[in-house]
């Protein structure tokens, strides 16, 4: 029975193409993306170029379809850029409708890319690690929630590589899956309101940027929201040092 276990562990360690095909579809197919310069469509130029074409699609039954097919697809192979697209949907769908689209897809493509990544990586990385990666991913994965929701409410760190991280540790797939569809909505709909109003910023003659959308008030609501997903990281620690009888935070 132990030789079993043994030759199983071995088994789960090991890379194989099979488990790196998906990921390495997608790395392909962001190759195929830089080359073909997708990402040159991914600015307020092109927005501005292709309005009336883009408007049209709010008209059409196929169009929200098509843009979350399209988000998913930029945000899994983690096309630079992609946070445009929820500019684009704001403007195409209006704001709310905007950020529900925008949400859908870059929900989607970022659990494809987890998903890829922790059959092709995580798993084979974990079995070879050893026992400090098992200590890591439980530390993480006791408050797992909280620790996504933080990342993603407060975007200093690139969307692929919180989408990776997890997927390295063991995070559960529905953990994953909630925490960046919720933590997401509070700058899409930021994104996505400003894209709704694109039209009136360029008959004032002002530049639509990304930078635009980073207003004061904006700041100081995702960092409330982020000083809220902190609270049980925060509760924990004091509660190590400070008080080890205490029971833990809810997750």
């Amino acid at each position: 029975m132990a030789g079993l276990a043994d030759s199983s562990a071995a088994a789960s360690a090991r890379f194989s193409l099979r488990r790196l095909a998906p990921l390495l579809v997608l790395l392909a197919g962001l190759a195929a993306a830089l080359w073909s310069g997708a990402g040159d469509y991914l600015t307020p130029a092109a927005l501005q170029a292709w309005s009336a074409d883009l408007k049209s699609a709010a008209t059409h039954p196929a169009g929200p379809a098509v843009f979350v097919l399209v988000y998913a697809g930029a945000a899994a192979i983690s096309l630079p850029g992609a946070a445009f697209l929820t500019l684009a949907g704001g403007y195409i769908f209006g704001a709310w409708l905007g950020t529900l689209w925008s949400a859908i897809g870059a929900t989607a493509g970022a659990t494809l890319l987890f998903l890829a990544a922790r059959s092709g990586l995580g798993e084979p990385l974990r079995g070879r690690c050893g026992p400090w990666i098992a200590r890591l991913e439980a530390g993480f994965r006791r408050q797992a929630a909280s620790y996504l929701l933080l990342l993603r409410l407060v975007p200093l760190v690139p969307f692929f590589i919180v989408n990776l991280v997890p997927a390295f540790l063991g995070v559960k797939l529905a953990t994953f899956v909630w925490t960046t569809a919720l933590g997401i909505l509070p700058g899409g709909f930021a994104y996505s309101y400003v894209g709704a109003q694109f039209e009136t910023i360029v008959a004032r003659g002002e530049a639509l940027t990304l930078a635009s959308v980073l207003s004061a008030e904006l700041i100081a609501g995702l960092a409330g929201l982020a000083a809220f997903a902190a609270l049980p990281i925060a509760w924990r620690w004091w509660r190590l040092r400070h008080g080890p009888g205490l029971p833990d935070a809810a997750p």
